[in-house]
């Protein structure tokens, strides 16, 4: 069976899970793709989840954080 296909994405890392789910929240509030990860294991985060989205939303998820106050530990771009 060949290996999954990796596609190019973005990660925001959280201190806390309660600012992980505020992402989240907000994301589908303001109707961005994405969804919630377990933090892959080459990323050092304190928070265990992730909010993954297509790499091209990455300036609109970063303005929409600062407006909505939510306080992103990293922000990582790679393929998983």
């Amino acid at each position: 069976m060949p290996a999954a296909r990796k596609t190019p994405c973005v990660i925001f890392t959280f201190s806390s899970t309660t600012e992980a789910i505020h992402m989240e929240k907000a994301a589908h509030k303001w109707k961005y793709a994405g969804r919630m990860i377990p933090v892959p294991s080459e990323i050092d985060a304190q928070c265990g989840l992730a909010w993954m989205a297509p790499v091209g939303k990455k300036n609109g998820l970063i303005r929409m954080a600062e407006q909505m106050k939510i306080n992103v530990e990293g922000i990582y771009e790679g393929e998983w």
